[in-house]
């Protein structure tokens, strides 16, 4: 019983001074891991940089965008009245509704009334 007792230290002295062997291959993985973890670091601070610009100018634009919408409601009111004076028979709106047209910018067709269902006779 004193032999197993005995034993077993010195099977546990044998493991913990037995020195472990580096190899090449170890230092090889451990190089290539560490430069994947650099460049992973570095494309997510240009990505995290590159979106807070984006955001910037996107808040930049914002106003610009407002105000083209607001000029652009105002010249198609614009539009629509000229239509409605040159419907009316006004030969300078009419001049004018010519010219947009031919330039590409048409004025809104005016609303159609809405149809009726037509009723079919019963048999």
């Amino acid at each position: 019983m004193e032999n197993e007792v005995q034993d077993i230290p010195e099977t546990q002295a044998e493991v913990e001074t037995r020195p472990v062997e580096k190899s090449d291959s170890n230092i090889a993985i451990m190089i290539t891991l560490a430069a994947l973890l650099l460049w992973f670091g570095f494309q997510l601070v240009q990505q995290l940089r590159e979106r807070s610009n984006l955001s910037a100018v996107k808040t930049s634009q914002e106003s610009a965008l407002q105000e083209s919408e607001k000029i652009r409601a105002q010249f198609q009111t614009l539009v629509s009245k000229t239509s409605e004076l040159a419907n009316q028979g006004h030969p300078g709106a009419r001049m004018v509704i010519d010219e947009l047209e031919k330039r590409g910018i048409g004025a809104a067709p005016p609303p159609m009334p809405a149809a009726r269902p037509e009723s079919k006779p019963g048999k």
